[in-house]
């Protein structure tokens, strides 16, 4: 069994999730798998006790990347790979890992996936969701004090202090780099369908 990598990356709150919600349903859980960059970030025993409010969780460096890389060679070899499960309320990893096997299709979640040339490279697809910033960080506020038990006045001095610098010198190049760009969120249906479209393409030509 071949199997294609989608990368799908965008800033944080661009609607990356839906898009691939609506990936993940068309092709059905026996096809896909969805990994997330976000499962890899470091643990906060690396920062040598360092403040949490004060780390940068939106540079390339708070991710081990290299550990995701190696577990894309693994699964487009067939094999199997045990993804780390990152616990934000401590900001560690979990003991315990998510065992994930080589599927038709594997997609990459992540605002900085298009950064690194080795992990761009193994992408098959490369889609960005481009969206407009007042609705990022509308999304980003619900998203944190709903799921992530943060404070608005925390997320807010977040983004600036952080998120907003890092999106415009990391994240918004990558656009560069991206097969299909998304405009206005995961919520244009047109262009789901084009990208649904293509995976099939993609597919039948594996």
């Amino acid at each position: 069994m071949k199997t294609l990598i989608i990368g799908i990356a965008g800033g944080s709150g661009s609607g990356k999730t839906t898009v691939t919600k609506n990936i993940l349903a068309e092709f059905g859980k026996q096809n896909s798998t969805l990994i997330q960059h976000d499962s890899y970030y470091r643990n906060i025993s690396t920062y040598a006790d360092k403040n949490p409010a004060h780390i940068n969780f939106d540079h390339p460096d708070s991710l081990e990347t290299s550990l995701l890389i190696k577990h894309l060679q693994s699964l487009k070899k067939g094999k199997s790979a045990e993804i780390p499960i990152y616990d934000y309320s401590v900001h560690s990893r979990k003991k315990e890992s998510r065992k994930i096997s080589a599927t038709k299709i594997i997609i990459v979640e992540g605002i900085l996936i298009f950064v690194n040339e080795a992990l761009r490279n193994l992408f098959d697809l490369k889609i960005y969701i481009d969206t407009d910033a007042d609705e990022r960080i509308m999304r980003r506020i619900r998203r944190d004090t709903q799921e992530r038990g943060r404070t608005i006045e925390s997320v807010i001095q977040q983004y600036s202090a952080t998120v907003k610098p890092m999106h415009l010198q990391f994240v918004e190049p990558t656009k560069n780099w991206s097969d299909i760009i998304i405009p206005h969120g995961g919520e244009n249906e047109i262009a789901i369908d084009v990208v649904v479209r293509a995976i099939k393409s993609l597919i039948n030509k594996k």
